[in-house]
Formats: C-alpha cells, sequence, structure tokens
C-alpha cells in the first residue's frame, strides 16, 4: 500500500464527480464516493481502478473491517462507492460485486428523551440555537432540513412547513408549532432587516437549486429565497467556485446541543437527531395514529416508523415488573 498522502487518479475522481452530478446526487454523497474510490486507489499502490476486481475490492473492505475496525454501515457505503465507479464512471460489468457479501447491520432502537430531558436540553441551549433545536422537536426535521429551510417554506397561516427535497429527493408538509411561531416571526424580522442591508451591499446572494438561477436570474436576491438560517459570513460553492450566502454550518448547532447535553448533565447519547426521533416517540405516545406520524416524518415505509413503538414510554412493553408489587 502506498503512503497516505499519494496523489491517487485525479482525471478519474473527476469522472465520479461528474457522474454524481449527472445524477443529481448530493454533495454529501460526492464527497463521500470520492473519497472512498480515493482511498481505494491509493490502499492498492495507485493502480487503475480498471485492472482490479473482486479480489482487491474485498482485500479493502476486509481492511476497513479489520485493521480500520469501522461500522457496517461505513463499510456498506465504501462498497456502494465501489459498486458506483465500476458500473457508473467505468461502465464495467460487476456481476461479481453482486455476490459480495455485505456487512450486516446491527438493528439498534432509538436514543430517546423524555420531555423534561428535551426541555432540559433546549433551556441549556443559547437562544439563537434553542430556536433551531426546537423546531428540530417540534417539527421532526433532520438536521439539513431545518438548516436549508427557506423564508417561502414557512406559512404561518396555516401553521405548515414546507420540507423541500428531503431525504431520497422528497417534498412533504409538517407542522409549525403555534408555541414557535412568535418566536420565528421576531427571528425572520431581525434577518429581513439585515438582509436588507447586506443586499444593498450585493452580498445578499444565496444559492438556488439546479438550475433555477438561470430561469430566474433576480431571485437569489429575493426574501423569498433566503435561508432561515444563514451562514454569517459567504462562501464557495464546492461545484460552482461562486462566492454565495448558504445556510448555516450544521456543526454549529451540533456543537451547541452537545454543550447543552452536557451542560444539562444528561448521560444519554444525544446528537441533533435525537429530538426527531423524540417527537416520533411522543406524538405516539399521545396516541396519534402511526400512520399520521409516518406521513410527518417522511417515511417511504410505515415499517421504518414501527421502530418508534418499540421504544414508547410504558416499560417493558407495557409489562407490569413483579418488583412493583412486592
Amino acid at each position: 500500500m502506498s503512503a497516505e498522502g499519494s496523489p491517487a487518479n485525479s482525471p478519474l475522481l473527476d469522472q465520479v464527480r461528474h457522474a454524481v452530478r449527472t445524477r443529481h446526487y448530493s454533495v454529501r454523497t460526492e464527497e463521500s464516493y470520492v473519497g472512498w474510490v480515493r482511498r481505494f486507489i491509493i490502499f492498492h499502490g495507485n493502480r487503475p481502478p480498471a485492472e482490479m476486481g473482486s479480489g482487491e475490492v474485498n482485500t479493502f473492505l476486509s481492511h476497513l473491517a479489520v485493521s480500520g475496525n469501522v461500522a457496517a454501515a461505513t463499510q456498506n457505503q465504501a462498497l456502494a462507492a465501489l459498486l458506483f465507479l465500476y458500473r457508473d464512471v467505468l461502465h464495467l460489468e460487476v456481476d461479481w460485486i453482486e455476490g459480495m457479501v455485505r456487512a450486516k447491520k446491527p438493528k439498534r432502537l432509538p436514543v430517546v428523551m423524555s420531555q423534561a430531558e428535551v426541555k432540559t436540553v433546549l433551556d441549556h441551549m443559547p437562544p439563537d440555537k434553542r430556536l433551531m433545536a426546537s423546531l428540530l422537536y417540534g417539527c421532526g426535521l433532520r438536521l439539513l432540513e431545518c438548516l436549508r429551510l427557506r423564508v417561502k417554506d414557512l406559512d404561518f397561516a396555516r401553521r405548515e412547513i414546507m420540507v423541500r427535497d428531503g431525504k431520497g429527493g422528497k417534498d412533504r408538509v409538517t407542522m409549525l408549532p403555534q408555541s414557535l411561531a412568535p418566536a420565528l416571526q421576531e427571528h425572520l424580522r431581525r434577518h429581513k432587516a439585515w438582509f436588507e442591508k447586506v443586499s444593498a451591499e450585493r452580498l445578499g446572494r444565496t444559492s438556488l437549486p439546479e438550475a433555477l438561477e438561470r430561469k430566474y436570474p433576480r431571485a437569489p436576491y429575493e426574501w423569498k429565497w433566503q435561508y432561515c438560517f444563514p451562514a454569517p459570513r459567504c462562501s464557495e460553492d464546492p461545484r460552482t467556485g461562486i462566492v454565495r450566502r448558504h445556510h448555516l454550518y450544521a456543526g454549529v448547532l451540533q456543537r451547541a446541543v452537545r454543550g447543552a447535553v452536557v451542560a444539562a448533565g444528561i448521560t444519554k447519547p444525544v446528537s441533533c437527531h435525537t429530538f426527531r426521533h423524540s417527537f416520533a416517540t411522543h406524538l405516539l405516545e399521545a396516541g396519534y395514529d402511526i400512520r399520521t406520524v409516518q406521513e410527518l416524518l417522511g417515511h417511504r415505509d410505515v415499517s421504518t416508523t414501527m421502530v418508534y413503538t418499540h421504544v414508547l414510554n410504558r416499560g417493558g412493553r407495557g409489562v407490569q415488573s413483579p418488583a412493583d408489587l412486592l
């Protein structure tokens, strides 16, 4: 194996990027696939992937599991990236890859906070981050779904939030909690005053999905298209190289949640996604139909939503412990 810093096949990595973008995959998927292809090439001494096959792929995946001690999901992600490389970039027959054994993912129950724990964590967060975390819990949003919210996606009259391009490229409608509406409206009022100031300085240009900017050239400067939670500084778009104002970096909210959990003295492994798990579980505890919860979460299959029935706050599947009868 060559040194970790050895150059990989740059033209091939450009082909991977082109294939990913042609299929409208996300930036995160692009970064992941390019990263795994680079590691695969470097691991085998910069050999061209076209000259390698199932043996080299198996060796690489085994190295990840044995020496790298990676999780099953990570190993399967690497396999998916290599499958994409051979099928969609190199256009090679890869019947051998179908017979490869995929790592078995352990079935784990989601971590769920009680309502008291949710309130405690939120109380320990700074006001600007508390609003975002409250939306994660109150609307069942994923982290990036919250950060990518635009002004036009909020409907205060109907108390609805339109979640655009969620997981799997799907749109859905979820609730806008009445208790959060005043704070959210005040946040938008302050944001609009700031936006009008920076827009006059030509710094309010936001990113638009796909080809909408060519169709609506003025849209990046319009208020309705702005992110509800923008980054404080403009940055370069990783794909186009154009300097724009993107949404807040995910790590900012993740660090705030981690700090609040520590300050609250909660020992559960709480993350931003735990708020979504808690949202679903608390709705089921309140007696709402599981199909309704499925729709609010945007799950394609109700079996995905069913996992929350295993963590309902009813103690050992509703069975009373004999210790309580003593």
